[in-house]
């Protein structure tokens, strides 16, 4: 079995030379923001500046990588918080446990019908509520800290011996 290494570490070989050294998941997520050049790439370095002045512990990496993808950019403490996905009329930043977030503002506007995840889309043009966004990384990153401080109920085994 592979033993998975987490991205955040490292990610991928700089193309060019067998040895190079390897890029940090902030220097890709920095390169794909310059990659851009547009409203998206602005957009989402301000998301990302939110994200690093809401939580400074945030710690930055680069999932799901495949051939003809560069990966998604993922913000997580104690867990994901949210992903930093661009897409050609959107910058989406999809909430892992959003489901499970207050969200009195209304930020939230994508993926409403899940169980699990919300997302917010940022269009070109929009405005974004930096408060209220900030408030609503910090009860994310609180969700995963106080789920991984409270210990897992053990499951009981129905017992095989028959009363009465």
């Amino acid at each position: 079995m592979k033993k998975r290494v987490p991205v955040s570490h490292t990610t991928k070989p700089t193309p060019g030379a067998v040895g190079a050294p390897v890029e940090s998941a902030s220097a890709i997520i920095d390169a794909r923001i310059k990659e851009l050049g547009d409203w998206r790439g602005k957009t989402l370095a301000k998301v990302r500046g939110i994200i690093h002045a809401a939580d400074p512990e945030m710690i930055e990496e680069v999932k799901w990588v495949k051939p003809r993808s560069p990966g998604t950019p993922v913000f997580s403490h104690g867990g994901i918080v949210c992903t930093g996905e661009t897409y050609k009329n959107v910058v989406k930043m999809t909430f892992a446990k959003g489901a499970a977030l207050k969200d009195p503002v209304g930020l939230f506007n994508s993926s409403l019908e899940g169980n699990v995840r919300r997302a917010i889309d940022i269009h070109e043009g929009d405005k974004i509520d930096e408060v209220a966004l900030k408030d609503l990384i910090r009860a994310a990153v609180a969700l995963n800290l106080n789920r991984k401080s409270k210990p897992k109920p053990k499951l009981r085994r129905a017992s095989s011996k028959r009363t009465g």
